[in-house]
């Protein structure tokens, strides 16, 4: 594989294969809980669900900040990455305050969605610790996204597979006990979590350091007082595009939530499913990373004819790996449930909301592609509006419905199902909406 394509390929090949071992984390946790108790497994799916609201809501912002990078990089203006990226580091430290504050303070939203009160403890438990993980987590988050905006995610995979190494046995390890540690349960894959967050933060700031790789970009200089001008403008490119990922996510996480009340069978099957589309969703989005990063520098460079080809060769593979997962997920459905479960009430469940599931993916790759290819374009606030409407309105809302009242001629499912059909139908619509949007903006910019 060779030319734009082939650059494309390995940057997303290689952002997979370390976005796959920070997944790995989030299965682990899953085997881990569902062998030590279907309890355990039932509050890991609502207690995952928040944290991975947050902490993605929050990356998301960073990760907007990619387009900025990759164009100085394109414009040959490496010599102001450094500054700029110090700036970030402002915006940062604003994100881990807020995020802290939801982690440590759960308890209305489980009030809210009426999550069963003996599950509530432990779920809080959970977040606790996970509140003073979160500030490592997204400053990595931060080091990745200087690498991939300057086409060298190498150093961030190896760290992210290093990471996998030492999670599993501390997770193995605190959750179960042995060694004259008492068991933790589920907290113990919280502690695991912290541990391994803050060590690959430590590593990622001496490569920082150290490298040869970096000194171009004088990153090292002592750090400026706010430039609240550039903070502002990050905060334009990233706070749209983190609420947008917030509306994605949160649709994700009430949509757990509300299945938690039908039973622990339930939460559990439904855990399992969003659990393997969130494995899934790492091809897509490493794709997403690695064309808008083709795409940034080309535009960057001032050339757009390449960033529109570089486009099309983007959603080209995206397609092509959706199509081939959803397959896989269809044909495999009880093998894949078996993995998790042993119980046959829980692998039935899960089974059938895969085939769900396979849809929902494909619509769900081909909208990543295309808010990531908006950002490059500055298109940020069109998406949100798109995402409130579909995910918040039709999907999680609809869901609802469906599930617990009826919608129109359907009666109340009672069944995760409902949440699954409904939200796979409305990100169908988000990502055709998606697609119009990008042609019209590409047709614009070039005219």
């Amino acid at each position: 594989m060779t030319g734009e394509r082939g650059l494309i390929a390995r940057h997303a090949g290689t952002v997979l294969v370390g976005q796959l071992a920070v997944m790995a984390f989030g299965v682990t946790d899953t085997i881990i809980a569902g062998r030590y108790s279907e309890h355990a497994l039932a509050a890991l799916s609502v207690g995952a669900a928040i944290f991975v609201s947050v902490y993605v809501s929050l990356m998301g912002v960073l990760q907007a900040l990619l387009p900025v990078w990759a164009e100085l990089h394109g414009a040959g203006r490496g010599n102001e990455v450094g500054r700029s990226v110090r700036q970030s580091l402002y915006l940062a430290a604003i994100l881990i305050a807020v995020g802290m504050v939801m982690l440590l303070l759960p308890g209305g939203a489980l009030r809210w969605t009426q999550v069963p009160a003996d599950m509530r403890g432990e779920v809080e438990a959970y977040l606790a610790v996970l509140a003073f993980a979160l500030a490592p987590a997204l400053l990595f988050r931060l080091f990745s996204t200087l690498n991939q905006s300057l086409g060298k995610p190498q150093l961030v995979t190896w760290l992210q597979l290093g990471s996998l190494v030492v999670k599993l046995p501390l997770s193995i390890w605190f959750t179960f006990g042995g060694a004259g540690l008492p068991a933790m349960g589920l907290v113990g894959c919280a502690w695991a979590t912290l541990c391994v967050n803050w060590t690959m933060l430590g590593c990622a700031v001496w490569l920082l350091h150290s490298s040869p790789f970096y000194r171009g970009y004088a990153l090292w200089k002592r750090i400026e007082p706010p430039d609240w001008h550039q903070i502002r403008q990050f905060a334009r490119l990233g706070v749209p595009g983190g609420l947008a990922v917030l509306v994605e996510v949160t649709s994700f996480t009430l949509m757990a939530l509300f299945i938690a009340r039908l039973g622990t069978a339930a939460a559990a099957a439904h855990q399992i499913a969003s659990n393997l589309l969130a494995v899934a969703y790492m091809t897509p989005l490493s794709l997403a990373i690695a064309t808008s990063a083709r795409v940034s520098f080309w535009l960057g460079a001032g050339d757009a004819a390449k960033a529109r080809h570089a486009c099309r060769l983007g959603f080209e593979l995206t397609l092509s790996c959706a199509l081939l997962y959803a397959g896989v997920m269809v044909a495999l459905r009880h093998q894949l449930a078996n993995v998790y479960s042993d119980n046959p009430a829980v692998i039935a469940v899960a089974a059938a909301l895969l085939l769900a599931v396979a849809l929902y993916h494909v619509a769900d790759a081909l909208q990543t592609l295309c808010v990531f290819l908006l950002r490059c374009y500055r298109v940020t606030l069109a998406p949100l509006v798109i995402y409130c409407a579909m995910l918040w309105g039709l999907g999680l809302g609809g869901s609802y419905l469906l599930a617990y009242r009826g919608l129109g001629p359907w009666e109340a499912m009672q069944s995760p199902m409902a949440f699954w059909i409904m939200s796979a139908g409305a990100l169908v619509l988000t990502a055709l909406l998606f697609g119009a949007l990008l042609q019209w903006t590409m047709k614009k910019r070039s005219a």
